[in-house]
Formats: structure tokens, sequence, C-alpha cells
């Protein structure tokens, strides 16, 4: 089911602000790490956005995302300053990681390892098509 337009509206500025965040305030909040907002949800009423992290200068996704989550005080605060005159109320935060780099990674590195005989009978066949 497609969502109603003022929801996509209000999940792009919450992706797009949150991403400007965690660009401008990444290091002084949680260090030396990059992240990136994949996707952020948004619930029909405004009220709760469901934030999807991808962590990138890390090997450790959880511990990453436990920093975010004591940060989640902060970053609510610095995201309603700076979006407070469009939104009436600034939904609460609800981060989780987003593997699917990661996964997407793994999964190619399994194909790579696949053997994958070559067929006689096509070698044959392409020969003779030629």
């Amino acid at each position: 089911m497609a969502q109603p337009v003022r929801i996509q509206k209000v999940a792009r500025l919450l992706q797009k602000t949150l991403g400007e965040i965690f660009l401008q305030e990444t290091s002084r909040l949680l260090g030396n790490i990059m992240v990136t907002v994949t996707e952020v949800r948004i619930s029909p009423d405004l009220g709760l956005a469901k934030v999807y992290l991808s962590f990138i200068l890390t090997t450790n996704g959880a511990d990453m995302l436990a920093k975010v989550e004591q940060q989640k005080g902060a970053l609510r605060k610095i995201l309603g300053n700076r979006i407070g005159h469009k939104l009436r109320k600034v939904p609460e935060l609800r981060f989780y990681t987003d593997d699917s780099v990661a996964h997407a990674a793994k999964m190619h590195q399994l194909l790579d390892k696949l053997y994958i005989p070559e067929d006689s009978n096509i070698m044959q066949h392409e020969e003779l098509m030629r």
C-alpha cells in the first residue's frame, strides 16, 4: 500500500536532516565513525520515526547503535531545532541497523566462491555455432 504524500515528504525531510546532523555532529556525539541514514519510516500519525542507519569505519554496528541510542535525546533536540518550523511535533526516534550493504557484500562473496563447471555439451554447441 502506498504511503500518503505527506508521510513520504516528512520521511524524506527527516532522512535528509538526520543525515546532515550525523555528518556535522558525529565526531562530537559518537567519535570517529561515519553514519549514513539509509531509510526513515514514519507512522501514520507522524509520532514515530524508524531510522535505519549504516555504519562505516567500524566493525561493530551493535556498539555504534548503542552509542546512537545513548545520544537519542540530543539528536532529537538538534532535529527539533532544525525542522521545528516545518512540523508541529518532532517524532520519537527509534534507531535500527541497516545491514543491507553488509548482506549484499556477503552474498557477493558467496557467489564468487561458487564453482560452476562448464558443460561440455554447451561448449560443443557454441563451437558448432561459430
